[in-house]
């Protein structure tokens, strides 16, 4: 079930974005993991944020979207691979109106997950949002339903 997430969501949040972000990162530096680590809280209050979880309430991943862009999307390593990724995508694809994405250019089962979904590369940024040198590719889905 999909189901928007609280605040008291955000340390268990952390704790999968960082199991997720440790098993398709290995390009990020230990120091900058950290310091995303540090702002993502805040960040969790500026999307429209929506947890994936079963009816014990254990939750496999998320979904962050602002302004038609999907900001973040985090599926728990030992839950990839089941359709949890492609249900929080249609979610917000087709509930939240999003359609867009940035993905780290090195991060390519994200790209393959992506490009899978049905989003094409618009363009290229050679610096991350915080201005740092992993690469991102911009891409949007020309429709607001999944393949």
């Amino acid at each position: 079930m999909i189901r928007p997430a609280t605040t008291n969501d955000y340390p268990l949040l952390l704790t999968l974005w960082e199991a997720s972000v440790r098993a398709t990162h290995d390009f990020l530096p230990e120091d900058y993991l950290q310091y995303i680590k540090a702002i993502l809280p805040r960040a969790f209050s500026h999307v429209q944020l929506f947890v994936y979880a079963d009816s014990a309430e254990t939750v496999y991943g998320f979904a962050g979207v602002d302004e038609a862009k999907i900001e973040m999307l985090f599926i728990h390593p030992d839950s990839r691979g089941k359709g949890i990724g492609r249900q929080l995508i249609t979610f917000c694809l087709q509930e939240l109106g999003a359609c867009k994405v940035d993905v780290n250019e090195q991060n390519q089962q994200a790209v393959d997950f992506y490009l899978h979904m049905g989003f094409t590369v618009t363009g290229r940024s050679e610096l991350d949002g915080a201005g740092q040198p992993f690469p991102l590719l911009h891409m949007q889905i020309a429709t607001s339903s999944t393949q």
